[in-house]
C-alpha cells in the first residue's frame, strides 16, 4: 500500500431512507358492497449501516464517496399488502474506526470487531394503512399514516490501527529502517525528517510460523500532544498498541531525555498509554566500539527507567533479541 493510499480520517453526510406512506385504499370487488379499508402499511426506509471489516486496513474506498444514502421504502397496497423495506446502505470499515458526530466531535461508536455492526442513521418507520382505523363508528376510514422521515447525519470516521507493537520516536530516529527489516514491509525511507507521513503497518514473521503486527507512526516532535507538527494525527494510532516500542538513534545528544521527552508527549496526551508496556530499542549501535557500547550501557542502567536493547537495523544487530522480547512481552499472559 502506498502512501498516499493511505487514508485514517474521513468525513461523509449519511442519509437513511424516508418510511413508506401508508394507503387509504378500499375494498372494490363484484358482489361485495362496500368492502370497507383494506390498505396496507408502508415499508420502512433503508438505515445506514457500518460494518467492520478485518480484510480493510485504511478509508480509502470512502475518500471520494462523502455522501451515502439509503433507500426510501414503497408505500403500502390494497388486500392490506405492506409496502417492501427499503434496502439498507452498508459501508465496511477497518477494525478500529471511530464514529464521530461531526457537529459535536461527540464519540458515538467504535468498531473493533469483524463484522461488528452499527446504525449510524435509522431508516424511517412506514405509515399505517386505513385499515388500522376502521372502528364501530367509522368503518370506512379514508385516510393513511405518511412515512416517517429519515435521519441525515454527518458523521467523522477516525482510524485508529489495531497493531500490537506500536513504534515511538523523533523524526529520521530510523524507524522505517527497523521496519523494513524485520518485516516485509517496504516503507519510505530517506535521511529527513518527516519521511513518514502515513503509518505503516508490516507482519513480523516469528518462530514456528508465528507472527505479529508492528505499525510504525509518524516521529514525535514536542508540542504533537497539542497538535504541533502532524500532532494527534499520529498519537491516536498509538492508543490501540498493546506495547510501544521506543526508538532512539544511539548518536542522540541525551538518550534518556529523548526518551523523557517521548513519554511526557504521551502523557499530555493520553495518561492511559503510559500502562502499556514499553521497550527502548537503542538503534544505529553499529557506529558504537565496545568500549563505547560499555559507557553506553553505564549510562542506561542507571537512568533510563526502562528495559533496553541495542540494536542495529543495518548490521542486523540485536533484531532476533528484539523480536523475542516482544514476543515475550505480548504473550507474558499466556506464558
Amino acid at each position: 500500500m502506498t502512501e498516499g493510499n493511505f487514508v485514517d480520517y474521513v468525513k461523509i453526510h449519511v442519509a437513511s431512507g424516508k418510511g413508506g406512506q401508508g394507503s387509504a385504499h378500499l375494498r372494490r370487488e363484484k358482489y361485495v358492497a362496500k368492502g370497507g379499508p383494506d390498505g396496507g402499511d408502508g415499508g420502512r426506509g433503508g438505515h445506514v449501516i457500518l460494518k467492520g471489516n478485518k480484510d480493510l486496513w485504511t478509508l480509502f474506498h470512502l475518500k471520494f464517496k462523502r455522501h451515502v444514502r439509503a433507500e426510501h421504502g414503497l408505500h403500502g397496497g390494497k388486500q392490506t399488502s405492506t409496502g417492501a423495506d427499503g434496502a439498507d446502505q452498508y459501508i465496511d470499515v477497518p477494525l478500529g474506526t471511530v464514529i464521530r458526530d461531526t457537529e459535536t466531535e461527540q464519540i458515538l461508536h467504535e468498531i473493533t470487531e469483524d463484522g461488528q455492526e452499527i446504525v449510524v442513521a435509522r431508516g424511517g418507520k412506514g405509515g399505517l394503512g386505513n385499515n388500522h382505523f376502521k372502528s364501530s363508528t367509522n368503518q370506512t376510514p379514508r385516510y393513511a399514516q405518511p412515512g416517517m422521515d429519515g435521519e441525515e447525519v454527518d458523521v467523522t470516521l477516525e482510524l485508529k490501527i489495531l497493531a500490537d507493537v506500536g513504534l515511538v520516536g523523533f523524526p529520521n530516529a530510523g524507524k522505517s529502517t527497523l521496519l523494513s527489516v524485520i518485516t516485509a514491509a517496504k516503507p519510505k525511507i530517506a535521511d529527513y525528517e518527516f519521511t513518514t507521513l502515513k503509518p505503516n503497518l508490516g507482519i513480523v514473521e516469528y518462530r514456528d510460523f508465528k507472527t505479529f503486527v508492528v505499525a510504525d507512526i509518524p516521529g514525535i516532535i514536542e508540542g504533537a500532544a497539542e497538535g504541533k507538527g502532524i500532532g494527534h494525527r499520529f498519537l491516536r494510532h498509538i492508543e490501540r498498541n498493546s506495547t510501544l516500542l521506543f526508538l532512539i538513534p544511539a548518536d542522540a545528544p541525551d538518550i534518556v531525555k529523548q526518551y523523557e521527552i517521548l513519554l511526557d508527549e504521551l502523557r499530555r496526551y493520553n495518561p492511559e498509554m503510559l500502562d502499556k508496556d514499553r521497550l527502548v530499542a537503542i538503534s544505529k549501535c553499529d557506529m558504537l566500539d565496545e568500549e563505547l557500547k560499555t559507557e553506553l550501557k553505564a549510562i542506561l542502567d542507571k537512568d533510563l527507567k526502562a528495559p533496553y536493547l541495542l540494536i542495529s537495523s543495518v548490521a542486523q544487530q540485536g533484531l532476533v533479541e528484539l523480536k523475542d522480547k516482544l514476543w515475550e512481552m505480548l504473550n507474558k499472559e499466556s506464558v
